[in-house]
């Protein structure tokens, strides 16, 4: 007996667009959760995390983010390749409050952002087509004790992460010629 009330929530809090309060707290987020889904209809479900300010809205449709390095896999970026699918949910542990954004998604090895973000490999755009707060409730109040290290940061190296070392010989070929100058101290 919920129906009369997800209708009026929908007509109520779902915008088709990004309002500029709305850019003010995805813009200030250092991390969000993505779904995805595959051609067969298999969820995944990722962490993405960066600097404050790393997703940039761009306009009120579209927000933008970095792929980092990460474990090779992935699965968000070849979901996004074939289905174009996408569910992103921003969560402020310290206001409690959460947002989420739904629609379609691509990924582009040249977008001109890019470069604003140090060691990106490529930029996802999103296309946010439903747009609402999410009820706060059970949103637990959290502080955040320390970035992580591995955030890619302008004029610092990243280190990689020790399980790296345990896969050397499975590693892309760039990241064995970076890693042997770097035990060698070049």
């Amino acid at each position: 007996d919920t129906r009369r009330l997800a209708d009026r929530l929908d007509e109520a809090i779902v915008q088709d667009s990004i309002m500029p309060s709305d850019k003010d707290f995805i813009e200030r987020l250092d991390m969000f959760f993505i779904a995805t889904v595959d051609e067969h209809g298999h969820a995944n479900c990722s962490y993405k995390a960066g600097e404050p300010g790393f997703v940039r809205v761009l306009d009120e449709h579209t927000l933008a983010f970095p792929n980092y390095d990460g474990n090779g896999q992935y699965m968000t970026a070849g979901n996004i390749a074939e289905t174009g699918q996408v569910g992103i949910l921003c969560i402020d542990w310290v206001s409690q409050w959460r947002m989420r954004l739904n629609r379609s998604a691509s990924i582009d090895f040249n977008d001109p952002l890019k470069s604003e973000w140090p060691e990106a490999q490529f930029v996802v755009r999103v296309r946010a087509e439903e747009v609402f707060p999410n009820c706060q409730r059970y949103v637990h109040r959290m502080d955040l004790v320390e970035r992580s290290v591995f955030v890619p940061k302008a004029g610092c190296e990243t280190p990689d992460p020790d399980w790296k070392a345990h896969f050397e010989n499975a590693l892309p070929a760039e990241q064995r010629v970076r890693r042997a100058a770097h035990r060698r101290g070049d």
